[in-house]
Order: structure tokens, then sequence, then C-alpha cells
């Protein structure tokens, strides 16, 4: 077996620290006559997801303590606020778009994430989401998905140290975790600071960014860190094996696992 197999084989199925500091005051703005305030839930259509205002701000990415490709550790300033799935994308949204459920866990409803899609997979749900409603959704970059994560803190996992509390984990470890061996329903764990719930758990997480073996030249604006490499960065751990807040690694574009699904980003005016 190729050694590219191998790292893909245990990101799928195995088992991922950084200090975030918001430096801004609360950012408000209009987007569709509603007010859009740092911390506030937005819902732009009934087709649209519901989505919360991330403040702008400055972290230190990576880790000292974790992986090789977890550093350098990097300071890095999003200078806007923008807006993250307040869940993942669940199978009810993907079917409302896409017309079908590819999902292993079909059997967990329609509250549960989307699963067993590839990156290029949820770059086509987006496409057709922007279509059919006007605006303008995307993969957060791999900065934003860990501010957003991290959300001012330095827990071990998004949102805390206790992962019974923030996610579903561990079906595949011994001893076992939460997650009963599948996906859970989404928003039924304790939302991080931010808002956000699963960001630890349940399924990992597509983000726009190629693969990088490092953080060496690595983006320090937010902005997706993109190549022409086919390997792109799914983020967060899964059902399956719990993963510290900074753990990453990378997959082919257009592979598909039980373990893999997608949040949706959106930037604001």
């Amino acid at each position: 077996m190729s050694k590219l197999r191998i790292f893909l084989v245990v990101l799928a199925l195995c088992p991922f620290q950084a200090y975030a500091k918001n430096d801004s005051k609360p950012v408000e703005k209009e987007i569709s006559g509603a007010s859009v305030v740092a911390g506030n839930s937005l819902k732009e259509c009934a087709e649209c997801p519901e989505m919360v205002v991330i403040p702008a701000g400055s972290f230190d990415m990576g880790s000292n303590d974790g992986d090789a490709n977890e550093k350098p550790v990097h300071r890095v300033t999003l200078a806007k606020s923008f807006a993250l799935g307040k869940t993942e994308v669940t199978q009810g949204q993907w079917k409302a778009i896409m017309g079908d459920n590819p999902s292993k866990f079909a059997s967990c409803g329609d509250n549960c994430p989307v699963e067993m899609v590839s990156w290029k997979d949820a770059q086509a749900f987006i496409q057709k989401l922007n279509d059919k409603t006007g605006k303008q959704y995307r993969l957060p970059s791999e900065a934003e998905w860990e501010y957003s994560c991290r959300a001012g803190g330095s827990h071990r996992y998004c949102g805390g140290d206790n992962p019974d509390s923030v996610s579903w984990y561990g079906g595949l470890a011994t001893p076992a975790g939460n997650s009963g061996k599948m996906t859970n329903p989404v928003a039924t764990k304790q939302a991080n600071a931010f808002g956000l719930h699963d960001m630890s758990g349940n399924v990992w997480e597509w983000v726009e960014d190629s693969y990088h073996e490092n953080y060496t030249g690595a983006p320090t604006d937010g902005s997706a860190w993109q190549d022409e490499g086919s390997l792109h960065v799914p983020r967060g751990g899964s059902w399956s094996f719990l993963q510290r807040a900074t753990k990453r690694g990378g997959s082919e574009s257009i592979y598909r696992f039980s373990t893999i699904g997608f949040r949706l980003a959106k930037s604001l005016p």
C-alpha cells in the first residue's frame, strides 16, 4: 500500500491546541435589511442555512505540542467579520438542494450531518445553493475554521476540555466514546463561545484550502491557501475518533468517507 493511501485511510478512520484572541469591537452591518452583529445568528432565506456572525480578530494558529504539520505557530489576523454555519450541513439540507442523500448513516435522519461527500461534492452543493438563493456561500478557509473553533479560548477541543460536553466521538476507539459508531443529530451538544455546534466530532469538515505539509509560508490574513495539489483539508474529527482542535490532515478531493462532511461560510460586506 502506498504512503499516500495509508495517509488517507488513517485520516478517514483515525485520530486533531491553538490560542484565539478577539482584538476587535463588535461589528454591525446591514444585510438584506437585517442588522448583523458579531455573535448574532443570520438566516437570509428559507433554503439558507442558519449562520453565526464571527467577529474580526487575531489568533495564533497551530500548535507547538502537536504534529509537524501544525507548525510553525503563526499569527493570523482576520480583518473583517464573516459568517459560519451554526451546524454542519445536514442530510435534510443536502436533500433539499441536491435531491438525494449519499449518507452512510441516512437512518440517523434529516437533522444529522450529511457525509460520504467529497470536497468536490461540497463545491457542487454550494454552487447549486448559490444558484437557487442568489447568495454567495462557500467553504471556510482553514484559518477561519480554526479561529472559529477556538472562539477566543485555548481549549483542547472546540468549545471546551471535556469532549463529552462538546462532541460526538470515539465510536472506533478503545475505550469507546459516546457516538455509538455513527453520526448523531447536530446541535445536541454544547456550543462553543461563538455559538457554533459540533466543530469537534460528528464529522470532519472540508475547508477550502489545499493540504500543505506544514504552515511554512501560510497566509497570515485568514485567506485560503490554495495550489494545484490534489489533497484538500478536512478539520475537526468525527464520530470515529476524538481529535484536538489543531489536528489537521489531507485527503483527495474526490474521495468520500462516512467520517467527512462540511460546514458553510459566507463573506460579509
